[in-house]
């Protein structure tokens, strides 16, 4: 299959991630929620232009490169997650806040006050969401009564806008997010703050997003490819999983064990407290025992591999999201029937 493709190459099927974008667009519909899918995952300007089409309010970023290269798209609602500061980030942020809808997060004074200073002579505000740490201990403050010092703080602030609450739980946080944003939500209240959005966010727990009702906004990225992981967390299966690597035999040193020509610097080293580094589609025994940079090795759970020099095999990535970022292209299919290339434009966009 897809012999006229060279490899290592990563395939999207087409026909899989518009049903994907499809099935939780309508969970989303059913639960009164507003999706704001994360375009980290697929980092192209046609598949954000689906998921709006879909019924997605706008799109999610994380660095303001990526959003640049969607508001070149057309994509006209986006939230950019991520604390953001630096002269130069600050004036590329003010440039793209003149032609686009734009809102960020923010978990500091230092971050605010940079924000205040870009926008307190723009000709609007720019709309400042509170980043909250409900339990991934990662960025964000970390108690309700924090959320509504920073939001006073931003009320306050030249230039900018209270926009709401954010959070990206720990998986299996919903309930979390529900209890930390309600105290959250009381305390500004009781401060007179309004509180438009509280967004929350994580494929992993997408199907749970209804049970923390006090969720208006939910973001999820990987549910548009799907990946390993998900299928190991029950959220997804094989069948649902949008992209793979294509990948070539290039050795067989040994009976036990094959060189695919897919190493780290396109399958990731993401393991995800998975075992391996992916999953060979159709054969269950194998596994993606160690990667350098350039080479996979393969090993069976029966002994021998039996695969043999030039075998070609489709890979289910641990994590999808890192992938879309190793490639210029990806190649498009509906079922067996290749479609072509597509620009992976976003790629690169760290900054």
């Amino acid at each position: 299959m897809f012999e006229t493709v060279d490899t290592p190459a990563v395939l999207i099927d087409q026909e899989i991630a518009e049903r994907n974008i499809q099935r939780y667009q309508a969970y989303c519909d059913k639960h009164g929620i507003a999706l704001r899918p994360h375009i980290k995952t697929h980092k192209t300007r046609e598949f954000a232009r689906q998921q709006v089409m879909a019924g997605a309010m706008g799109i999610t970023c994380q660095k303001i490169s990526e959003a640049q290269v969607m508001a070149d798209a057309g994509l006209d609602d986006i939230l950019i997650t991520y604390n953001i500061l630096g002269s130069d980030k600050l004036k590329r942020l003010r440039a793209l806040a003149d032609r686009t809808k734009l809102s960020v997060t923010a978990d500091n004074r230092f971050v605010v006050e940079g924000l205040s200073r870009t926008f307190a002579a723009a000709p609007k505000p720019l709309t400042v969401l509170v980043e909250c740490d409900s339990g991934a201990r990662r960025c964000g403050v970390t108690t309700p009564a924090e959320a509504m010092e920073l939001a006073q703080i931003i009320v306050e602030a030249a230039g900018l806008s209270f926009g709401g609450l954010m959070t990206y739980p720990a998986v299996g946080g919903t309930e979390k997010v529900e209890t930390w944003m309600r105290e959250a939500l009381a305390l500004c209240a009781d401060a007179g703050i309004d509180c438009g959005t509280v967004s929350s966010g994580g494929s992993p727990d997408m199907w749970s997003a209804h049970l923390a009702p006090v969720v208006t906004e939910y973001r999820v990225g990987t549910y548009i490819y799907n990946d390993r992981s998900l299928v190991a967390g029950g959220v997804c299966r094989w069948q649902d999983c949008a992209l793979t690597v294509l990948a070539t035999v290039v050795s067989t040193p040994a009976p036990d064990r094959a060189v695919i020509d897919a190493g780290s610097k396109i399958l990731t080293s993401d393991l995800l407290g998975l075992k391996g580094h992916g999953h060979v589609l159709g054969r269950d025994d194998l596994s993606i025992l160690s990667l350098s940079e350039e080479h996979g090795c393969v090993t069976s759970s029966e002994g021998a591999t039996r695969l043999t020099v030039g075998d070609r095999v489709r890979i289910v990535p641990n994590h999808c999201c890192v992938v879309s970022n190793m490639m210029d292209r990806v190649n498009l299919h509906r079922g067996d029937n290749l479609e072509g290339p597509r620009k992976v434009a976003a790629r690169g966009c760290v900054i």
